[in-house]
């Protein structure tokens, strides 16, 4: 099979989407696969960097490659891709529509504005929603542009350093609680993780990227608790249409699970929590990314010689 491990791209995540690329490429079965490096920095490389491919391994974060950009121009191409399709990965990429839709099915998450502009600027507003808040661009990911606010003299410069990564702007309401991040890998939920940050208030770039920068770990929660957390997070994975795998970042207050976003190509660095989660589930890193393109070669139609598969669809569900 002809790989294409597609990272880089044109998002403020380019770095982190690296990372994880070199990552995937580490431990990729190489007597399976015939694994090509794809580094995009332009819009315009695409179609002829894919050409021969049999399969596109996503490891692009952030616009241009997590919001159904890249995915429809590969399905326009005829070229099999990993991860949830166009509609999904636009849903999940925008904060303030998936937040809508999360909440209207009944699930918890942060009270929020969305500013298109710096002309929707109302600190009355936000008086209104409470302080501290949370600024953040509302498509980008791995924490960058966001900020913790707690009074309205530091609002406005929040606002702005937002603006320069997106053009529109979240401000949601902070909720103090436990931070978990859900895994999910072909409908089902992989052990929950619990994430403490070490020398930053929350979870930050720092926190997620550096060796050292956070305690992850399986949490053991009250079974009713339990099945809230398990429950929030399958109902935001099936309202917002994921597939293949995604994971799901929520808080936990008074035993109550605030779903913050979901991530359709999460993070797959080393310290990333999607490989820590697998591996807590007994899979290795390996065979992860064996189960997500066999499952991502079944959603687009394409055809696995059984001589071929180390992970038959009937294991799948047994690993997980």
């Amino acid at each position: 099979m002809k790989l294409g491990v597609i990272m880089g791209g044109l998002s403020s995540e380019r770095e982190v989407s690296l990372q994880s690329g070199k990552e995937i490429m580490a431990h990729l079965d190489q007597n399976r696969y015939e694994v090509y490096p794809i580094e995009i920095t332009r819009r315009d490389e695409l179609a002829d960097k894919v050409k021969g491919l049999d399969m596109a391994l996503l490891a692009l974060h952030g616009s241009y490659g997590e919001d159904g950009t890249i995915q429809g121009m590969l399905e326009t191409l005829g070229i099999a891709y990993t991860g949830s399709g166009v509609l999904s990965s636009s849903l999940c990429m925008n904060k303030n529509v998936s937040k809508k839709l999360l909440r209207y099915e009944g699930l918890f998450t942060p009270d929020w504005l969305c500013w298109g502009s710096i002309g929707d600027y109302s600190a009355e507003a936000v008086e209104k929603l409470g302080y501290p808040i949370v600024v953040k661009p509302n498509s980008g990911g791995s924490s960058i542009g966001i900020q913790i606010v707690k009074s309205s003299q530091d609002l406005r410069a929040a606002v702005e350093e937002a603006f320069r990564w997106d053009v529109e702007v979240l401000i949601e309401q902070y909720i103090k609680g436990e931070e978990l991040t859900c895994s999910i890998v072909d409908g089902k939920l992989l052990p929950i993780i619990g994430i403490q940050s070490k020398g930053s208030e929350w979870f930050d770039y720092y926190a997620k990227y550096e060796d050292g920068g956070a305690e992850e770990q399986v949490v053991h929660l009250t079974p009713e608790v339990d099945e809230q957390v398990r429950s929030a997070a399958l109902v935001s994975y099936w309202t917002l249409k994921c597939n293949v795998y995604a994971r799901v970042d929520m808080l936990l207050r008074d035993g109550i699970p605030y779903v913050l976003e979901m991530n359709t190509l999460p993070g797959m660095t080393r310290n990333s929590l999607l490989p820590k989660s697998a591996q807590a589930a007994g899979m290795t890193y390996s065979q992860l990314l064996d189960v997500i393109i066999s499952l991502s070669l079944e959603k687009s139609g394409g055809e696995i010689e059984t001589k071929k598969k180390s992970t038959k669809k009937s294991e799948i569900g047994t690993r997980l």
